[in-house]
């Protein structure tokens, strides 16, 4: 393990380390204006929703790595402390990423970019008209965390109104993970695309308690086969399954022709449960790989 001290560093190779290591990162797509009415449209990934009541997002337009200087963004709340966060998805990403070009004070990034200004409801910054969900914000404080090369600016915004496309939603009216196409910011010039191919559930803690990994049998706990993943999901459950449910699962063929196949050889059973139970813990069924886990070897 290397271990770094970051005050042998440079603001450079933090950077650099930060940005890959936490990640991925959300955009926060900033639309602002300056009080003579200059519209700056900036993406920044220093980004996240912070309270829900009240709905308060945190982004942090940092002063330049490279030569100190603050950004438009920056300047612009200062004036007019409003702005409209819109969420950046992978049909607008290349373009999200020309708006971070540093064009000087009053060039439209809306324009330069090919985006169509909204105008907002609330608030005086247009919104991104491509943009999936738009948040429309007031600017509740700035937080300076330092004056040097790369210090952050902690801008607190609170979400007035939000705007969601509709075409994002499932049946339900809730946004559907799948259909808004997310991107997510890593380091250098990397991104990454939240598909509905790379997405998948993990079960919230059970609010009842679950046993823990350290209740889990000896044998189990310490398999050449299950992973720590799936031990965190055998660890969520509050009950295991009693005796007369194991036995009755062990009646179906499929699991009635594995033991049989293992007769007189324990180890090798004991290696095709564990299997077998990863096949379950992979696909999400807990309860059934603890019913094959916990038969006899």
């Amino acid at each position: 393990m290397l271990t770094l001290k970051t005050s042998d560093l440079s603001p450079v190779e933090i950077q650099g380390l930060l940005n890959c290591a936490v990640a991925p990162r959300p955009i926060c797509f900033a639309s602002t204006i300056d009080k003579e009415g200059n519209i700056n449209l900036s993406p920044f990934s220093y980004f996240n929703v912070f309270s829900v009541n009240p709905p308060v997002c945190v982004f942090s337009p940092s002063r330049r790595v490279r030569d100190n200087t603050t950004k438009h963004t920056l300047e612009n709340i200062k004036e007019v402390p409003e702005c409209v966060i819109n969420i950046v998805n992978y049909d607008m990403v290349q373009q999200a990423s020309l708006a971070s070009v540093e064009y000087p004070k009053g060039i439209n990034e809306f324009i330069k970019a090919g985006f169509t200004m909204l105008p907002s409801d609330l608030v005086k910054p247009p919104r991104v008209a491509e943009s999936p969900v738009q948040l429309e914000c007031i600017v509740k404080d700035i937080i300076s965390l330092g004056d040097s090369a790369g210090a952050g600016n902690l801008v607190i915004a609170e979400v007035k109104l939000i705007h969601v496309d509709e075409a994002i939603l499932d049946p339900y009216g809730k946004i559907d993970q799948a259909k808004i196409d997310l991107v997510a910011r890593l380091g250098g010039d990397w991104y990454c695309r939240v598909t509905a191919d790379n997405l998948f559930n993990v079960a919230k803690p059970n609010r009842n308690i679950g046993i823990g990994i350290d209740a889990i049998p000896f044998a189990i706990r310490n398999s050449k086969i299950l992973t720590g993943n799936n031990l965190g999901q055998l660890g969520n459950v509050e009950d295991l399954p009693v005796d007369e449910e194991i036995e009755d699962y062990a009646q179906l063929p499929e699991i009635k022709a594995l033991l049989n196949a293992t007769i007189g050889d324990n180890q090798n059973r004991e290696l095709q449960l564990h299997l077998k139970a990863k096949e379950s813990l992979d696909m999400g069924n807990v309860d059934e790989a603890w019913k094959i886990l916990l038969m006899k070897p």
